[in-house]
């Protein structure tokens, strides 16, 4: 990964590569943002023109390079785009989502400097962490399957070092800032890794694999449950979505217990590691990105492990739901009823709608633990990216205060979300004649639908919140931002919030 470092150095002695500025968007055309002013002076106070003479005009992610002025060690300037210019009148300074993704497609487009200096407004720790995890977001590569580990831009590997201008390196809030920053970004790029390994390399026994071996580096209890473990608990749900599969289900349990911790979040993850359907087999055109239907539980994954790395004063235990959801002789039919964890039993109507029957085992066993509360995230509904789109997540909660505080950290961190409602009346529609409900109600509403079927697993006064991730789980357009083609790890910065407000004792 990019290494980061603290700098107090002037830009044009610096050797680098490139030194990185922001423009903005002003009412008169682009604004050299603050940070730049040392490149600034260099051109005589032309800058702003230049840039817009090359056609600059301080839009968000836009990119635009120029030679440097006489007498900079590094060659060239890179101007990003910030976006709107600030109203001064009010003295408000660039957000931090601004900075980070801005830092994210300055890096992206540095694929193979060695090094760069970014000279982007920094007014505080906030800013430093900000622009840290966009440079490390945005310069990440899954380069595995690549002939030589080449990196899939042109051959080039990442940008290798990143300076950051205008920050102390001997301030402690910086210094943590960055820390932060690190541990965040290495686990949700991690994430991305999981998400973006082919299916026929991570099935459930891989993935869990990798959690023990993670959880031992960083000191976090982890309990896995096999095949015959979880017959003998009666983990109907988890069992059935992965009768189907020669590679049989897992479900992992990472605890992070820290002395002084008085509060305790559950974070669940549906993790299936590639979802044909089973026999409700997905058409033709659905099965290609369906080694992502794990991102829920990646996310769950990264955040557990960022919050050991950061040292937060609260318990946090992940529970991976893990299975591989395959057609064969053995696997779970239509009209099939499952009896879960919880005891209840389930009318399977299609075996597509599994992630909801991992998740309602893995809800059930993190109530026993009787936890503050509980999220959990799932790539779960076509239906929510039907609703919201390919880039925001919607939240589900059984306590609307808890939703929106969900809402409100996801938004902090720049994770794009929405407020979701569960209207008692699509409950009907999962009544089972059979069963004790069914795991299909209403197509119209579906994703709500879904939300009500998980509800029905968490446990009697536990606080809840239900993050569909389904559509910016795996993107599958262009980069932009800090967000790459292919997965995106989404969810694991709100996670890694809602773990230190609670730790602070302002989530609750």
């Amino acid at each position: 990964m990019t290494a980061l470092t603290l700098s107090t150095a002037a830009a044009p002695g610096l050797r680098a590569d490139a030194i990185v500025i922001g423009v903005a968007k002003g009412a008169k055309g682009p604004v050299v943002a603050p940070g730049a002013e040392a490149v600034a002076k260099a051109y005589d106070g032309g800058l702003a023109g230049v840039l817009e003479t090359l056609g600059a005009s301080g839009a968000e992610g836009e990119v635009t390079k120029l030679p440097a002025p006489s007498g900079f060690k590094a060659p060239l300037v890179v101007a990003v785009g910030l976006g709107q210019e600030p109203d001064k009148d009010a003295q408000a300074a660039f957000d931090s989502e601004a900075l980070r993704k801005a830092a994210g497609s300055a890096a992206r487009a540095l694929t193979g400097a060695k090094k760069a200096a970014f000279a982007l407004p920094v007014g505080d720790a906030a800013d430093v962490c900000a622009i840290g995890e966009g440079v490390l977001l945005g310069a990440y590569s899954f380069d595995a399957y690549k002939e030589n580990g080449k990196d899939a831009r042109n051959g080039k590997a990442p940008l290798a070092e990143a300076a950051l201008l205008g920050a102390k390196p001997r301030d402690k809030e910086h210094k943590a800032a960055v820390q932060r920053a690190v541990a965040v970004a290495e686990e949700l790029n991690r994430a991305r890794d999981l998400i973006n390994t082919p299916p026929n390399d991570l099935n459930p026994e891989a993935f869990a694999a990798v959690a023990l071996a993670a959880a031992k580096e960083h000191g976090i209890k982890v309990q896995v449950l096999d095949v015959k473990a979880l017959e003998k608990g009666g983990y109907g749900g988890i069992l059935g979505v992965g009768a189907g599969s020669a590679s049989g289900p897992r479900l992992v349990k990472l605890s992070y217990t820290p002395s002084k911790a008085k509060k305790h979040l559950a974070f669940v993850g549906k993790g299936i590691t590639y979802d044909s359907g089973g026999i409700s087999l997905k058409p033709a055109g659905h099965n290609e990105t369906m080694k992502c239907d794990m991102s829920g539980a990646a996310a769950v994954f990264a955040a557990v492990v960022a919050a050991a790395r950061l040292g937060l004063d609260v318990n946090v235990t992940g529970w991976l739901a893990l299975a591989e959801n395959m057609p064969s002789g053995s696997a779970t039919r239509p009209g099939d009823v499952l009896r879960m964890y919880s005891g209840k039993t389930v009318e399977v109507l299609n075996t597509d709608a599994e992630g909801r029957l991992v998740l309602a085992d893995a809800l059930w066993a993190a109530s026993q633990e009787k936890p503050d509360a509980i999220v959990d995230v799932a790539t779960l509904t076509g239906a929510m990216m039907l609703a919201l789109g390919s880039r925001t997540f919607g939240i589900m909660a059984n306590d609307d205060a808890f939703r929106s505080a969900v809402h409100e950290a996801a938004e902090e961190v720049g994770e794009p979300a929405w407020p979701m409602p569960l209207p008692e009346h699509l409950r009907k529609g999962m009544d089972s004649p059979t069963a004790d409900i069914a795991n299909m109600g209403e197509r119209m509403g579906g994703g709500l639908v879904a939300g009500l079927f998980l509800r029905e697993f968490v446990g009697e006064g536990i606080t809840w919140a239900h993050l569909d991730i389904a559509g910016p789980a795996f993107n599958e357009g262009g980069s932009f931002g800090y967000t790459p083609k292919g997965g995106t790890g989404t969810a694991v910065r709100t996670l890694v919030r809602l773990a230190e407000l609670t730790a602070s004792g302002d989530l609750g």
